[in-house]
């Protein structure tokens, strides 16, 4: 159904081009839309018309115009005037809202198909089938982006983001809930991730001024539509993954998830039981923030004890005496590759733990 407001734009366009006064009214005789007063007096005159055969009829000074959606009475036009154009301009008028109509509908119809296909609710000869009739290449390359805002109560951020892919026919825009925003992008032969990370910019750059917390994340490239669903999932979990470990990210790609990835398929209590052998009853995250800072930073730095130093402004021995305590602490000697693997694998699955723990609650 098209909004009344989108029928205000449209008559308040025509009559500043035509100078005719025009009203739009549904089938109860409810006025959805109108440029003039007094048309609620004419509600009789409305509903007798609407339920007679006529497509149009003068009926006391006033044009009237039946718009149809598939052979079903939707409005009535209202047109009136002093000039002789009046029954031209409520012609050409009905057919706009006409067009309107199949336009939002076929909108409509394409919104649903790209939400069932995200969704896995099509069976393949369904996605075909219907993918034909609505002309949609089922052959083309595309990728998904998922746009999280929890600031878009008013839809704005919706409507920024059809604004900037809605000229496109060939990409869709929709929302599967209050606060994701879902991109499918068509694209070209030569485009490439890096395009993506591009357009995944263009995105974020909408929002910047709002100040509001935006997330954005993409699938892989998918050449089929039946694959379309596939890189919406990689999407979903791009986002969550960003969040629990690569939080400092406003922009995340499925394809640079690395281990975090791994690890958030693991069940918890295979994480409970890693940690237990590891670290007997202690949490690699349960040191005091002066050593966490220092571990990090050796992660950082490649395990150079000297670039660490250097960056923490320490002594090289002062460096090498935190990672003997942690040693002894741990059991593990974080400038042996095997044991650094482990103890940063571990800060990892500790973090996806508590993510989930407050998650469930």
């Amino acid at each position: 159904m098209i909004s009344n407001q989108i029928l205000q734009n449209t008559i308040d366009g025509l009559k500043n081009i035509t100078r005719i006064e025009l009203a739009i009214v549904d089938t109860e005789g409810h006025v959805l839309a109108t440029t003039t007063e007094g048309i609620e007096e004419c509600e009789t005159a409305i509903m007798a018309f609407a339920n007679s055969p006529a497509d149009s009829q003068e009926v006391q000074g006033y044009q009237f115009f039946k718009v149809f959606d598939d052979n079903q009475l939707e409005y009535v036009l209202i047109a009136s005037g002093t000039n002789d154009d009046v029954y031209l301009v409520g012609k050409i008028a009905a057919f706009q809202i006409q067009n309107l109509l199949v336009a939002y509908k076929e909108r409509f119809d394409k919104d649903n198909f790209i939400k069932n296909l995200l969704l896995d609710n099509l069976l393949l000869v369904d996605i075909y089938n219907r993918s034909k009739k609505l002309h949609i290449d089922t052959e083309a390359r595309r990728v998904v982006f998922i746009v999280e805002s929890k600031n878009d109560k008013e839809g704005v951020i919706l409507e920024n983001v059809r604004g900037l892919f809605g000229g496109k026919s060939k990409d869709f825009v929709t929302a599967v809930d209050e606060k994701n925003i879902i991109v499918v992008k068509e694209l070209a032969e030569n485009e490439t991730y890096d395009d993506m990370e591009k357009t995944a910019q263009m995105i974020l750059n909408l929002f910047d001024e709002d100040n509001c917390e935006t997330h954005i994340a993409y699938g892989t490239i998918v050449g089929e539509i039946k694959e379309v669903s596939r890189s919406y999932k990689e999407a979903k979990m791009a986002l969550d993954v960003g969040k629990i470990f690569y939080g400092e990210r406003s922009i995340i790609a499925y394809s640079s998830l690395g281990i975090g990835r791994l690890i958030y398929q693991l069940p918890i209590p295979l994480c409970k039981m890693f940690i237990k052998e590891i670290f007997g009853g202690k949490s690699p995250d349960s040191f005091d923030e002066e050593t966490l800072a220092t571990i990090n930073k050796f992660f950082e730095n490649s395990l150079n004890v000297s670039e660490t130093s250097r960056q923490l402004y320490i002594h090289r021995n002062t460096l090498v005496y935190r990672l003997d305590k942690l040693q002894k602490s741990t059991g593990l000697d974080l400038r042996v590759f095997e044991d650094a693997i482990t103890f940063r694998i571990a800060l990892m699955v500790v973090k996806y733990m508590k993510y989930m723990e407050n998650f469930e609650y």
